[in-house]
């Protein structure tokens, strides 16, 4: 099985809520290279906290690094971050760790950050991360979105530039992170309309959706 690449089309969207679920149902291991705004008073709820307990691994702050090796304490995007603290994110060690991880048998689901064009040091985004990955070990991308005003937007700009890349979504989540003005199933329903034939399934806020069979 290729490895999942979980991506969205902006922050706080729901890539972790479903990575986390693709986790339990793969009996993956998950990986979250890049995480931005963590300290030990903040990870009881941070992103590698809950791939942590999806895994069945103890939850604890020294076990951060099992999921995430480049973790910064602003909650910043990453080379933003990194910056603060006189660090730099080596792009190259960044995708040779995602495929060596790969290469050890059994399903990988890893977790990207922020948007696909979020920035990762001075010339590289999530989306070369993606394309790196994908020369190198083949992925099976998951693009997960929000239910909010202005979603339909996003999700459709973030999808042509992945068909562009020849990276194009196995499905795509729509994750009702909060409350929105529009109903969940009505803003799937739309996307769908544009998604020229991709999946797209809606995630209702706490729920489940199984994807297994679409990757």
């Amino acid at each position: 099985m290729l490895p999942v690449f979980v991506t969205s089309s902006g922050t706080e969207i729901g890539k972790t809520y479903v990575s986390a679920m693709l986790t339990r149902e793969l009996k993956a291991r998950a990986l979250k290279p890049l995480v931005s705004g963590l300290d030990e008073k903040t990870f009881p709820d941070s992103d590698p906290a809950h791939l942590l307990a999806a895994m069945g691994e103890k939850v604890t702050y020294e076990n951060a690094g099992l999921v995430s090796r480049w973790r910064f304490r602003e909650p910043l995007s990453p080379d933003m971050a990194a910056k603060r603290e006189g660090r730099e994110i080596d792009f190259d060690e960044l995708v040779e760790e995602c495929v060596a991880a790969a290469a050890k048998p059994g399903p990988l689901v890893i977790e990207g950050v922020g948007g696909l064009m979020v920035p990762l040091d001075a010339a590289h985004t999530v989306l070369d991360w993606m394309k790196a990955l994908d020369a190198k070990t083949g992925i099976a991308p998951v693009l997960v979105v929000g239910a909010y005003l202005g979603t339909i937007s996003h999700t459709l700009t973030t999808l042509a530039v992945m068909r562009a890349e020849k990276l194009l979504p196995r499905v795509i989540v729509v994750s009702e992170s909060t409350a929105g003005p529009v109903p969940l199933e009505e803003t799937a329903e739309t996307i769908a309309r544009f998604a020229a034939g991709v999946p797209v399934r809606a995630l209702p806020r706490g729920g489940a959706v199984p994807l297994a069979a679409l990757l």
